[in-house]
């Protein structure tokens, strides 16, 4: 694991002290795959879950901000389960805890928002429970969860994170620093798209051409985002593993592509799974303006969607 990393892991005499204080706990949204990078590849947004708990008699919470019904259900609650399972494998006490939810993540959406919600599990359970896990081990948990690491390196770690995991669960995940200005658009469709749907159409094998072709452009999107090269954008995040399979579920992203370089525009891809589409803006064109072009080119193409400019959190992870 590379980067610089806040120190997790507290002393016995700090975890005694902090033992029934509340623990307040912040975690980005993120974009994954990033076209091309499909599995391997995300970046953290500035958007968040914050988690504010503390030890009480039941278990209990209070939601707001987006889909605070889902956030605020006791039963199959993403966080609580994660927590739940994590203390009882490794022998703990589960100790009941009270929790107030802020969320601006889109659930369901392909923001990162299972991620997120495994790795404030996992954080409250190491918290609570006193593991004294480190980073790594954090990580690892989530990722073998989530199937994949991407999105909880770049949730965890923040900024652009590069990350792969083996087959004996071993996750090496590295943050990189995008180098000038990438302001961001997140188009959000109202409707949510499963990820075992989105799994689902992809192919079981792919040509050499296209696995090249991906590889290519994989490389050639992490020497533009590193080297603030805006010029190098929309060539590099062209893909042929999975955005073009999932384009028929995701009408969001076919018709976002099809803005022409010069409208302020730099490229686009799906955000994970998708449905929404992560926007590269010019950072040489006022995004609201160019949040107000991409408004009127979907109302054209009769499509929908919830427009939110944003930007890299290099932070990841807050507490």
């Amino acid at each position: 694991m590379t980067g610089k990393l806040r120190h997790y892991r507290m002393s016995k005499t700090q975890t005694r002290r902090k033992g029934q204080t509340a623990f307040h706990l912040a975690l980005p949204a993120t974009s994954a795959n990033l076209g091309p990078a499909f599995d391997a590849a995300a970046i953290a947004l500035d958007l968040h879950i914050e988690i504010d708990a503390r030890t009480a008699d039941d278990f209990a919470i209070t939601a707001t901000g987006r889909d605070p019904e889902i956030c605020q259900k006791i039963e199959n609650h993403l966080i609580l389960t994660t927590y739940r399972e994590i203390l009882q494998a490794a022998g703990a006490d589960v100790v009941p805890l009270q929790m107030k939810i802020k969320n601006d993540i889109p659930i369901g959406k392909g923001c990162g928002s299972s991620a997120a919600a495994r790795l404030a599990g996992i954080a409250l359970a190491n918290h609570f429970g006193r593991l004294g896990w480190n980073h790594e081990q954090i990580i690892a948990e989530a990722a073998r969860r989530e199937h994949h690491a991407d999105n909880a390196s770049a949730c965890w770690l923040g900024g652009l994170t590069v990350a792969a995991m083996s087959a004996d669960g071993t996750v090496r995940a590295v943050r990189l620093q995008p180098k000038g200005k990438w302001p961001l658009l997140l188009a959000i469709p109202e409707e949510p798209l499963s990820t075992e749907e989105a799994r689902r159409v992809l192919p079981a094998q792919y040509s050499r051409a296209d696995t090249v072709a991906n590889i290519q452009n994989s490389m050639l999107l992490l020497a533009a985002l590193t080297r603030g090269r805006h010029d190098l954008l929309r060539e590099a995040l062209e893909d042929r593993v999975h955005q073009p399979y999932r384009a028929p579920l995701c009408p969001l992203l076919p018709c976002l592509c099809e803005l022409k370089a010069g409208s302020g525009v730099l490229g686009a891809a799906l955000s994970g799974a998708g449905p929404s589409v992560i926007v590269f803006l010019d950072p040489r064109v006022s995004a609201e303006k160019t949040r107000k072009l991409i408004a009127t080119h979907l109302a054209n193409a009769g499509l929908r969607a919830e427009l939110l400019i944003t930007s890299i959190n290099p932070l990841g992870v807050r507490w």
